[in-house]
């Protein structure tokens, strides 16, 4: 697939989201984004806000396997990976997959389920398989996690450690809709809700597709720099105590590759990287102190450390330069 049809078949899915999602175009695109670069993401706001809404709306937009599971602190690890049952008339053990066997799996509240049920999700979300009674199970491609929580909810929940967020390529906050779209929101829903009609523009063999060809964006020298120098500076930084991996580093390269080939671009700018280095990396640094869920240390910092470090300043032309 060449870059331009990348562009298209995004704002194809980009305008079918719209005709449920109300004024989240910034949200939208990164849930995109996180598509393309075979990523994972975590829609963390309170509630009522459209998290799940919104990735229903993606599920239905694309001609793919979707499963959803409520996380309650209930919930086991066999019912989100499978089972394996004994067949009493073949008289031998047979498997029966979870609803983690699909393309997108929305973990509702993941924040819910015990530490030993999140980790089910550890070997899903990095390697793309499963592992169970010693028999390892390969998921179908594509395979996209939209796991919600609620930031403010303490009892009854779970946080996620360090290594579950870090597999998660984008962490996105929804946000209240301002008046106007509140407007349209009700106007939207008055009568009917736009979900029940909505299509598939996409399937997985364009996904797969994309995913294969948005890698030809350019990435100059100088970008590989930019983003190490911002990931070395979080890891001596005064506010926070551990920083940026490498992992997170190459969840910034994909992320911006994927950024620009939805923006129709065949090269990556700074511009890229600085838009992308909250969502991508927030959540993967451990602030020195912990402040309530609405200041957002970590933000901050990440912030800060942007506008402290030079930016390239070659033209446009010598970055996307081979």
């Amino acid at each position: 697939m060449r870059l331009q049809e990348i562009q298209d078949w995004g704002q194809q899915v980009k305008r079918n989201v719209e005709k449920v999602i109300v004024g989240k175009e910034e949200v939208i695109d990164q849930l995109l984004m996180a598509l393309l670069a075979s990523g994972h993401v975590l829609l963390e706001d309170v509630p009522g806000t459209g998290k799940t809404m919104l990735a229903k709306a993606l599920a239905r937009s694309l001609d793919t396997g979707f499963s959803r599971i409520q996380f309650t602190p209930d919930l086991l690890p066999a019912d989100v990976s499978g089972i394996n049952f004994f067949d009493m008339k073949r008289s031998e053990f047979q498997f029966r997959p979870g609803p983690v066997f699909t393309n997108l799996l929305l973990a509702d509240e993941i924040n819910r389920a015990t530490p030993r049920t999140q980790s089910v999700l550890l070997e899903c979300m990095e390697e793309r398989q499963v592992t169970i009674d010693g028999v390892t199970y390969p998921l179908e491609q594509p395979f996209l996690v939209v796991a919600t929580q609620n930031p403010l909810e303490n009892q009854g929940t779970f946080p996620l450690p360090e290594a579950q967020l870090d597999r998660f390529m984008l962490k996105i906050s929804m946000g209240y809709p301002g008046r106007e779209e509140g407007i349209e929101i009700l106007r939207r829903f008055r009568s009917a809700d736009p979900l029940a009609s909505l299509t598939p523009v996409s399937d997985a063999a364009q996904i797969r597709a994309a995913q294969a060809s948005y890698t030809a964006v350019t990435v100059h020298d100088d970008l590989y720099g930019y983003i190490l120098d911002l990931a070395e500076r979080t890891r001596s930084d005064k506010d926070l105590l551990s920083g940026v991996s490498p992992r997170g580093c190459l969840a910034m390269l994909r992320v911006v590759q994927a950024r620009a080939a939805l923006a129709g671009r065949d090269y990556v700018s700074p511009d890229d990287v600085k838009a992308m280095a909250v969502p991508v990396w927030a959540h993967r640094v451990l602030p020195a102190r912990r402040g309530n869920p609405f200041e957002r240390v970590a933000e901050s910092a990440i912030r800060r450390i942007l506008a402290e470090t030079p930016v390239p300043t070659e033209s446009a032309e010598e970055l996307g330069a081979r």
